[in-house]
């Protein structure tokens, strides 16, 4: 095996250039750690995803996703773009498939359109936060901050989640070594529309991930099923029921993205959370194995 076969695909986006670019490499089941690694640092996007054979009875496949730095348990564009890519070359077919990953098994609802809704893993919530270490690490000041206090959550990867006024958003610049100051690893800095009508809630986010070698990701379905979480924790969502919401991303690094997402709530915490879009593929081709390192 001196080469593997790979996809390039635009993830949470209708059309090619927008979107989460995401490497997804097929046949790898042979390589070692080591060598995935080496692979996501020669694509150096955000994420690189190496589709395997399953070990779970239940799954279709297994994933191992990895940044430039380091391996992923789970991540929400690998996770969705996948399983559309998987779906287009034949390997699952449309309907209900079950990734295993990291954060366990994974259910995926997957249209013949290249559509894909990702369930997250189990919701965590932290405890509230001081906003000044996340507003120094994305170079905003006190006045920008808004709403509900920060808190870090998750779906199987964990973010913090920072409101700040609409017009600030635009001005966030990670500053590397106030977040490694303030212990600041992936944070999502956002403005909080609520819904209007019939509408949902519209989200503009920015998702900055030193921690993972990533200074600002494009679209970050993890990140966006997150925030449904803090937003019913922190009351922006009702306690109880499914709520819908949007999340924009990408615009300020000319990669707009849009995700679909919803969380289910019961007694004031969050249940489970969904984050869906469309997939995209743009290129393909061969990339070398790189030697076994050990």
């Amino acid at each position: 095996m001196s080469s593997l076969g790979y996809e390039i695909v635009d993830v949470f986006t209708d059309r090619p250039f927008a979107g989460n670019p995401l490497a997804v490499v097929f046949d790898a089941q042979q390589l070692a750690s080591d060598q995935m690694q080496a692979i996501a640092r020669e694509f150096n996007l955000s994420e690189t995803v190496f589709v395997l054979p399953a070990r779970a009875a239940e799954a279709n496949y297994r994933v191992r996703i990895f940044t430039p730095e380091r391996e992923l348990p789970f991540a929400g564009h690998p996770s969705v773009g996948a399983a559309a890519t998987a779906g287009r070359r034949g390997l699952v077919t449309a309907g209900t498939v079950v990734q295993e990953c990291g954060a366990g098994l994974l259910p995926i609802e997957l249209s013949e359109d290249g559509y894909a809704a990702l369930r997250g893993g189990e919701p965590t919530v932290g405890a509230l936060q001081d906003p000044g270490p996340l507003l120094a690490a994305v170079g905003l000041g006190p006045a920008d901050h808004t709403g509900p206090a920060p808190r870090r959550a998750g779906c199987g990867l964990e973010f913090d989640y920072l409101c700040v006024r609409p017009e600030a958003v635009a001005r966030a610049v990670l500053d590397s070594g106030a977040a490694q100051a303030g212990g600041v690893g992936m944070i999502s800095v956002f403005s909080w529309s609520p819904a209007t009508g019939t509408d949902r809630p519209v989200v503009h986010s920015r998702v900055f991930c030193p921690g993972a070698g990533v200074v600002e990701d494009p679209a970050t379905g993890s990140a966006a099923l997150g925030l449904g979480v803090w937003a019913v924790a922190s009351a922006l969502l009702p306690a109880n029921g499914q709520s819908r919401y949007v999340v924009r991303q990408g615009a300020e690094i000319h990669r707009p993205s849009t995700m679909d997402c919803t969380v289910t709530a019961l007694g004031g915490r969050a249940r489970g959370a969904t984050v869906a879009g469309h997939v995209v593929p743009v290129a393909a081709g061969q990339i070398a194995v790189p030697p076994f390192v050990g």
